[in-house]
């Protein structure tokens, strides 16, 4: 198991430094970047379920431990996926702005009477910004609803931490001073993630507020 979970674990520090070529690399290559990224992750993923069998098998003194190093793996790879699927929504929202403004850049309009051609009308470059807007909107709701559904995986992930860091506390004899510090930073965890799931929803309303 310790030679799996070490090259696991590699592995994710591996994709994490890959993450920050994401922002630097042209378009024509970073589709490549993101599909090398999104396997790694798959395998590692897959790599995840192979260590929780073999945590599972470890005696029984070594089992809790086992499983707590195998949910940081996991917290963690999850982290990273969330990270992938927003850059690649923001990704896909830029570049449908910018196909869109190139055509009606394209476009030309003509009169009735003459074939002389007109430029785009302040109408048009109204109804162009206000669809920018929404478009504008509807990246940062699925932003956000990518941002919410991290939360809860991590929330949940972390609830499993928390009940395994009392038994092996329990197991170990840890007086009650430390399990009641446990306790409360776990709690203080839980408020922090409510609190900052409350400010997006927030800004979420201000921004769909303003637009409208």
């Amino acid at each position: 198991m310790e030679t799996l979970y070490h090259q696991t674990n590699k592995q994710i520090q591996e994709v994490q430094s890959q993450m920050g070529r994401l922002e630097t690399t042209d378009r024509q290559s970073v589709h490549l970047l993101e599909n090398e990224l999104q396997a790694r992750i798959d395998q590692i993923f897959n790599q995840l379920e192979r260590l929780e069998i073999l945590a599972s098998k470890e005696p029984p003194n070594r089992r809790q431990n086992a499983k707590l190093r195998v949910d940081q793996l996991k917290y963690d790879v999850q982290h990273l996926q969330t990270a992938l699927r927003n850059f690649q929504h923001r990704r896909y929202a830029r570049e449908a702005q910018e196909r869109e403004r190139e055509e009606l850049l394209s476009r030309s309009f003509t009169t009735n009477d003459a074939d002389t051609s007109i430029p785009i009308d302040e109408t048009l470059q109204f109804n162009s910004s206000l669809q920018n807007a929404h478009r504008g909107m509807d990246d940062l709701l699925g932003s956000g609803s990518s941002i919410l559904s991290g939360l809860r995986d991590q929330r949940s992930t972390l609830k499993g931490t928390h009940k395994k860091m009392l038994d092996v506390a329990n197991m170990l004899g840890l007086s009650n001073t430390v399990m009641r510090f446990i306790e409360k930073r776990a709690s203080q965890d839980k408020f922090i993630m409510m609190a900052g799931m409350l400010a997006t929803c927030f800004v979420m309303f201000l921004v769909v507020k303003y637009l409208s």
